[in-house]
């Protein structure tokens, strides 16, 4: 396989390769999902998380060998410059990819965030709903992270681990694959929150907390951002219905 392992992991490389070989049979699994599976590992008392990618179809397995870079390599790659803008998303310790002609398997690595909740906990779990002091703290983080030019494509309820901390409660960002780096407008940035919540009343605190940070109009920033949640919604209700009305016909 092609490896990369993050400089400061240089010394830890061999078992680092040991744990990828081996990815199918070791470590504990945390997610097993159709697209990806993640799986914990144990890096001489260090928890380390490690997420394997399911073989693209073959148009990808071209693309990502030949013209793109792999979601692995880029999840390594966009971890690294995220810490450096002083956005939060675990450590990346290596990425891997399946040698051959066509792309295959690949894998990214990275510390475990042992954290406390996901921001859908904000939305779903009514020991959390709607906490307005989370909900603030994390329309901070999500301003810093449009203020450093960060267009995080995949900003939604899963992709934000939460760990209450003594000072607060810090933020970091998963599912790093699907990213741009650039100056945001004020479209882009109401966009950009678009999916994160269904609820008009959190969606009302963040926006105005959003504005106070960003200096902008208080009412044309709600209105922004609940336009741009409504359109959101009505296109995952809509693709919904597509999907069951598909697999009625695949029936």
């Amino acid at each position: 396989m092609k490896f990369k392992i993050h400089s400061g992991y240089k010394h830890k490389a061999s078992q680092i390769k040991d744990c990828i070989k081996n990815f199918d049979h070791t470590g504990k699994i945390l997610v097993d999902g159709k697209r990806n599976q993640l799986r914990l590992f144990d890096l001489n008392g260090q928890n380390m998380t490690i997420k394997g990618f399911k073989i693209p179809n073959l148009v990808n397995r071209i693309a990502y060998r030949y013209f793109r870079k792999s979601k692995a390599q880029r999840s390594f790659e966009y971890a690294d410059r995220l810490r450096s803008l002083g956005i939060g998303t675990p450590a990346p310790i290596a990425f891997a990819e399946a040698d051959g002609p066509l792309y295959g398997r690949s894998f990214y690595a990275c510390e475990y965030i042992d954290f406390d909740l996901e921001f859908r906990d904000l939305v779903d779990n009514p020991a959390y709903a709607g906490d307005t002091e989370i909900l603030l703290a994390f329309t901070a983080f999500s301003f810093l992270m449009h203020e450093q030019g960060v267009h995080f494509l995949d900003h939604s309820p899963g992709n934000t681990l939460i760990k209450k901390t003594e000072a607060g409660y810090q933020f970091y960002l998963v599912d790093l694959n699907r990213m741009e780096f650039k100056e945001m407008n004020f479209k882009e940035r109401m966009h950009n929150m678009a999916r994160l919540t269904p609820k008009r009343e959190m969606v009302t605190l963040m926006s105005k907390e959003y504005a106070r940070l960003a200096g902008y109009d208080e009412q044309r920033t709600i209105n922004a951002m609940w336009g741009a949640t409504e359109d959101f919604q009505r296109a995952f209700k809509r693709k919904k219905v597509l999907k069951k009305k598909l697999k009625f016909w695949k029936k």
